[in-house]
């Protein structure tokens, strides 16, 4: 296993499975030689991407340069697991402070309306469905979870479900959880395809170029110089888009953000009628954090994401059987192969702060940055790459930390990887059946 201290951007074991049930694209070509413009984003993701349009539309006239380590759809972006909340997630939600809540709410839900305009009006084959979302508990642990969010939305005067083992069944088709709750305010996605769709639909003066990872950001008279292999760019502004790989590229960062692997995936279309319950496509959200995420697809399929590897990517054929276990003792019946039991498997980075609020604002003249979405990157990846770019541009834009907070700092290594692996541990140990 390669650890990713010192890397700029991920390198992936396995393809995105996501990925690979869309058509092949031909990607755009890597940057060459030497370029200027107005700004230069690096990381064509939900962040960057939003933060290409705002300045575009606000500046229409300038040039605007996105350079991304990867193939669209293939990174980190296309690989999560689809869920487009509008609302605040279970671990932000606060019922003692209703009113930031709400703001906050208000923010996700502009923000998730931007992506649905864009979907509508661009007519991005992204299966983009409000289903809602369940939220399910296997243990008492869990249930208390629950029971704290639940009062999160009785304060907030949000809409759900209250479901218990029988009526979760009945929906699902799995009586492992014994208490659930369901929200409206969700969304379900094809991630690989609304990324890449967003990205085919960026305005005229947004140039993308693909398989360009920026190996190095550093200031040149009153601006900044982007490198990469083929080539370089110059700019007055550069928007660090790359999540928790962004600390290579900036100083101080280092100490607050985190690379975390999570692990995903797809069984092949299951045989008509194995999968029992009465919603034909839903998505699951664990109680605890170290829980397991579940999908039922529209073609049949089911997905489940589990587990974490702390700054560099297990063996995905061994994470395989892991998550087949996760998926066996909600689905017993179910006829995974016991030697190759997904069709897709792959992991997926993400950046974590140690206190779950983001790093968001300018750290230099003209070098701003917006990571540690913390596994809810979609919808608040594109809040932040727009409050961003209109900061960046000087434009009226709320700032986000009074809301969503500001990272806290962590201990150096070796003390935050034992730290890491201590906690891990013990919170495993407590999921217990939610894992």
């Amino acid at each position: 296993m390669t650890t990713t201290a010192g890397r700029t951007h991920p390198h992936y074991r396995e393809p995105c499975g996501w990925q690979r049930l869309l058509p092949p694209r031909q990607p755009t070509p890597p940057l060459a030689g030497a370029a200027e413009a107005e700004l230069v984003v690096v990381g064509a993701g939900y962040t960057g991407l939003a933060a290409a349009r705002a300045w575009s539309e606000a500046r229409p006239d300038d040039r605007v340069l996105v350079v991304d380590a990867g193939e669209v759809g293939d990174g980190s972006p296309g690989r999560n697991s689809g869920f487009l909340l509008e609302i605040a997630l279970a671990d932000d939600a606060d019922p003692g402070a209703v009113t930031r809540m709400r703001r906050c709410n208000d923010l996700i839900a502009d923000a998730m309306a931007e992506l649905r305009e864009l979907v509508t009006r661009h007519a991005i084959p992204c299966e983009l469905h409000r289903t809602g979302t369940y939220r399910g508990a296997a243990t008492d642990r869990g249930r208390r979870a629950l029971a704290h969010y639940q009062a999160f939305l009785d304060a907030a005067a949000l809409p759900y479900e209250a479901l218990d083992r029988a009526a979760l069944a009945a929906r699902l088709g799995t009586d492992h959880y014994g208490f659930g709750l369901y929200s409206p305010d969700c969304s379900l996605v094809q991630p690989a395809a609304l990324i890449r769709g967003l990205a085919e639909c960026l305005p005229d003066s947004v140039r993308l170029h693909e398989r360009s990872p920026a190996l190095a950001v550093t200031r040149q008279g009153d601006g900044w110089r982007v490198t990469c292999p083929g080539g370089d760019v110059r700019a007055g502004r550069v928007i660090l888009a790359n999540n928790a790989f962004a600390r290579e590229l900036t100083g101080g960062l280092r100490g607050r953000l985190v690379v975390m692997y999570t692990y995903a995936a797809l069984t092949a279309p299951l045989p008509e009628g194995t999968l029992a319950g009465s919603e034909p496509s839903w998505g699951l959200l664990p109680a605890h954090r170290l829980g397991s995420t579940l999908r039922r697809t529209a073609d049949g399929r089911l997905m489940v994401r589990s587990f974490y590897g702390y700054e560099r990517e297990a063996d995905n054929a061994v994470i395989a059987h892991r998550l087949a276990d996760c998926l066996r003792r909600r689905f017993p019946d179910l006829p995974l192969d016991r030697a190759q039991p997904f069709e897709h498997v792959w992991g997926g980075a993400t950046g974590v702060t140690y206190n779950g609020a983001p790093v968001w604002g300018e750290t230099a003249p003209g070098l701003y940055v917006s990571g540690g979405c913390n596994g809810g990157g979609v919808v608040k990846g594109t809040l932040f790459g727009r409050l961003l770019a209109r900061r960046a541009l000087g434009l009226p834009a709320e700032d986000p930390r009074p809301l969503f907070g500001t990272a806290s700092w962590m201990p150096p290594e070796p003390v935050r990887r034992l730290g890491f692996a201590a906690i891990a541990a013990w919170e495993r140990r407590a999921a217990g059946a939610e894992c």
